[in-house]
């Protein structure tokens, strides 16, 4: 897959959905995530850097306005470039934390991402120009809850679904929820499925994660990619990876081989959803999905 669109973060489109609770949001720009920078009355959090230096200093100094004097922070909601990889841009800026999970995840398949990324094209390469990999200042286990002064952000890591270190970061007296990429809205949901170098993504376990997330009762879900929404941003997800799973299954319960299935359940999911994006992650889901079966 090559990349066109240059990935640019536009902080000019920040928008306050709470008070004192902002998104810079991605504008259906391929890798390009929803940001959130998130303040209290001694400290201001930012979820989330854009891919590559650039992005991120836009980011930073946006944060920094934002904050007036007060303390920065940062977190990322998994380790994939779009997300992290502009997080040395905060280094002596801001606190970096990430959970243990996704500190693995950076050290040990960061490398080969950014060589991935790197060959989808020259804007993106460009946009990668003197990265190096995030070292986090904060590594936790466990539940991670942050005091900004005034509000409280829970980091919490889900367990095992769009990759091993997935975190959400909640803001529970504004009832917001940042998901990362475990919920976008207006596409396929993203499997890095990418065997032999990165199996982590389950399609089961991202149902059970989406499952505990929709009964919480947040008010308001930041998706990783798409349009800010309610409740419904989780389930509907849900209600697409039971699709994924229980089309992907029927077929392989009857012996049909992968590339038999993979063809019919793309037909049928692009059939029922023809607006979406994200064709092309199709069919690494019915891959992940036909090895979980078959486990």
């Amino acid at each position: 897959m090559t990349v066109l669109t240059d990935p640019a973060v536009q902080v000019s489109g920040a928008r306050e959905i709470a008070p004192d609770l902002l998104v810079i949001p991605n504008n259906r720009v391929d890798l390009v995530p929803n940001i959130g920078v998130v303040g209290g009355t001694d400290a201001v959090l930012v979820v989330d850097t854009g891919l590559g230096t650039v992005n991120a200093e836009q980011v930073l100094a946006f944060a920094t306005e934002v904050a007036k004097g007060r303390r920065l922070y940062l977190t990322t909601t998994h380790f994939h470039p779009e997300h992290a990889f502009g997080a040395q841009v905060f280094t002596g800026e801001a606190t970096y934390l990430v959970n243990r999970d996704q500190a693995a995840d950076l050290a040990a398949k960061g490398p080969g991402y950014l060589a991935m990324f790197r060959g989808l094209g020259e804007v993106i390469a460009r946009r990668l120009d003197g990265v190096r990999l995030p070292a986090p200042d904060v590594v936790y286990d466990g539940e991670y809850v942050l005091d900004l002064g005034g509000r409280l952000v829970r980091l919490r890591p889900t367990g095992r679904g769009h990759t091993r270190g997935d975190q959400v970061v909640e803001v529970p007296d504004a009832g917001v929820l940042f998901t990362g990429d475990l919920a976008e809205t207006g596409q396929f949901a993203i499997f890095p499925w990418f065997p032999p170098h990165d199996t982590d993504v389950s399609g089961v376990g991202w149902l059970t994660v989406l499952d505990r997330l929709a009964a919480a009762g947040h008010r308001v879900v930041v998706p990783g990619h798409g349009e800010v929404g309610g409740r419904a941003v989780l389930t509907d997800v849900r209600a697409y990876l039971r699709e994924l799973r229980d089309e992907t299954w029927r077929r392989r319960d009857s012996a049909m081989g992968v590339d038999e299935i993979t063809a019919e359940v793309r037909s049928l999911l692009v059939e029922r959803h023809p607006e979406w994006a994200g064709r092309e992650w199709i069919e690494p889901g019915v891959a992940c999905l036909c090895t979980e079966h078959d486990a």
